[in-house]
């Protein structure tokens, strides 16, 4: 009776999730936005004028612990305990340029190249960063401003390590961690291109990005724990984005390791 009823509860479920594999098949979608002759979204969400931002050290000057490739993935794992010990700015520098580094902007400001594969070079995510142990910066949530290498400081309110703490089902190794990475996606700049397949494309961008966290953390002697267990509602209230046109889509613990 049991097997009955899970196979009922799945057969509900994968019903919608087989309506939208169907809907976002190459030969079901319509004319995208771009082939419609649609203005392309902005590379980068904006940010008022006279905003103060933080300039960050150049990713290139951070001294790394270990360069041998191969023993960077033999260590590589999901690590949630974290010494208390502050990232230098020069690390934090290069995890950012890591993640979502630009190496290029095409001359027409249409596209960028950056250190992470992207679909179409789409690039959807703005990286929100709860900041707790970082050398010279206060506690706080920041946003990072790929485009320029910058940071912009969005909260810097007593409470909010707990908030996001709280929306992360109250995992420990957020409130320890050096630096909490929470990955935005901004759904138009993807669906612009690949209309309804662009979820897909979305949620694959968000694994290389994740991906190169870990991998850059093994070089500095740092561990990261990806997350995805979170309370969406609760996650993107924390963060100041409306869930819908901008989603939490991942999230990463990062720390210095014994």
């Amino acid at each position: 009776m049991m097997e009955d009823r899970n196979t009922q509860e799945m057969g509900e479920t994968m019903s919608t999730w087989k309506d939208y594999l169907e809907a976002s098949k190459y030969q079901n979608m319509p004319d995208s936005q771009q082939k419609k002759g649609i203005t392309q979204p902005p590379l980068q969400m904006a940010y008022e004028a006279d905003a103060q931002l933080i300039s960050l050290p150049d990713p290139q000057e951070c001294t790394l612990s270990e360069s041998d490739f191969k023993n960077i993935i033999q260590k590589r794992e999901s690590r949630r305990q974290y010494i208390v010990k502050e990232l230098s700015q020069s690390e934090f520098s290069y995890l950012l340029w890591a993640t979502q580094g630009v190496k290029e902007v095409n001359e027409a400001k249409t596209f960028t190249r950056r250190t992470v594969p992207s679909a179409g070079a789409r690039h959807p995510f703005e990286t929100y960063l709860l900041i707790n142990q970082v050398q010279g910066l206060a506690q706080g949530l920041y946003r990072y401003l790929a485009l320029e290498h910058k940071l912009l400081l969005l909260e810097a309110s007593a409470d909010i390590n707990q908030k996001i703490t709280e929306a992360c089902l109250k995992q420990k190794h957020v409130q320890t961690s050096a630096v909490t990475f929470c990955w935005v996606a901004d759904i138009a700049r993807t669906y612009w291109r690949y209309g309804e397949r662009s979820f897909r494309y979305i949620l694959l961008d968000a694994g290389h990005v994740c991906q190169n966290l870990y991998l850059a953390a093994e070089t500095i002697q740092c561990g990261v724990c990806a997350i995805a267990a979170f309370d969406d509602d609760l996650m993107n209230t924390a963060l100041g984005v409306d869930g819908i046109h901008l989603f939490t889509a991942y999230i990463a613990t990062l720390g210095k390791r014994e």
